[in-house]
């Protein structure tokens, strides 16, 4: 698909130029839309986001929620086709030209025929002032692969040969698109305490993801993106504790699980698994007093919302409304 002209209404630059910007990233009302007519696909609709230097935020939504679209506007690949974005005080294609943006994508951008080193060394003679090749690929974790082909290397392999390009230019902000695709749960924890080193060298780092784990073990911060829109914005122990708890029982009567759900007003909070009742709601205590009290049920359990049951809440198709914490 082609994109459109962007409008007139667009804008690149929100903030003047200043090596002291106080935003790594700013964007408002930015929109994206590929194709025109009744066939254009809308990827981004009115995006805004502020992230302050030295912030590691996650974007975090499932597929095709446009975050890695959104990305690639940040990252200059594709231009908004209206609102504004500024990048570390600039236009996204300056910062990257300028060096102070590195990116560790999902594919492409590897010459297969390489070495891991022959390809640091290919990259880092394209810019004027990068750091030692060698030093690259021990930050990124890449060092003992260093002679490797990079055909011979994992999915994972290959995001650290990407992570060591990133570093390079010792950027200002890292954005990392599904950055442990294809790594093994022993290969995505050691990226990721890789990743806190670099955060806490003054990065700022924003990486998309659909793993909420992730996002919750890494990131200050989470922006959930839903059908092109942001829909969340907070930190992240606000975003992951919804305050719905389960309480689970076995059921006595008399009357139905249904009945008391209705007299409790959960109605749509009830079901049915292996042979007992579980009840969500954010007062549990007084659902379990209910319970107990009336002699209703035995043998409760009291727990606490999985961070997937939390992510398929939020992601769910019924509308959320955005977060807008303080000083975002």
């Amino acid at each position: 698909m082609n994109s459109t002209a962007p409008s007139t209404s667009v804008s690149v630059l929100a903030e003047p130029i200043s090596g002291s910007a106080p935003f790594a990233l700013r964007a408002s009302e930015v929109r994206k839309q590929f194709g025109s007519g009744a066939s254009a696909v809308h990827a981004v609709k009115g995006m805004d986001l502020e992230i302050h230097r030295g912030e590691i935020v996650a974007l975090l939504g499932p597929n095709g929620a446009g975050k890695t679209t959104f990305l690639d506007l940040v990252l200059g690949f594709a231009a908004p086709s209206s609102g504004s974005l500024s990048v570390l005080g600039t236009t996204p294609r300056q910062a990257v030209l300028d060096g102070r943006v590195g990116a560790v994508l999902q594919t492409g951008g590897l010459l297969h025929d390489l070495t891991v080193r022959e390809t640091v060394s290919m990259v880092a003679a394209c810019h004027a002032r990068h750091l030692p090749v060698a030093t690259a690929l021990e930050r990124a974790g890449a060092a003992a692969i260093a002679s490797r082909k990079v055909r011979k290397c994992s999915g994972g392999e290959q995001q650290r040969l990407r992570f060591a390009l990133a570093l390079l230019t010792e950027p200002d902000l890292l954005l990392l698109d599904e950055p442990t695709a294809g790594m093994d749960v022993r290969a995505r924890k050691e990226f990721w305490e890789t990743m806190q080193l670099e955060s806490e060298r003054g990065r700022t780092v924003v990486f998309a993801t659909h793993f909420l784990q992730e996002a919750s073990d890494f990131a200050d911060r989470i922006v959930l993106m839903r059908a092109g829109r942001k829909v969340v914005d907070g930190p992240v122990d606000e975003v992951t504790n919804t305050g719905h708890r389960t309480v689970s029982a076995l059921w006595d009567g008399p009357g139905t699980p249904e009945e008391a759900a209705v007299k409790l007003g959960l109605p749509g909070d009830l079901t049915h698994q292996n042979g007992r009742v579980r009840f969500t709601a954010q007062d549990t205590d007084r659902l379990a007093h209910f319970l107990l009290a009336g002699g209703l049920a035995h043998d409760l359990t009291i727990t606490a919302a999985s961070l997937d049951e939390v992510f398929l809440d939020l992601t769910a198709d019924a509308a959320v409304a955005p977060a807008s914490p303080k000083g975002h």
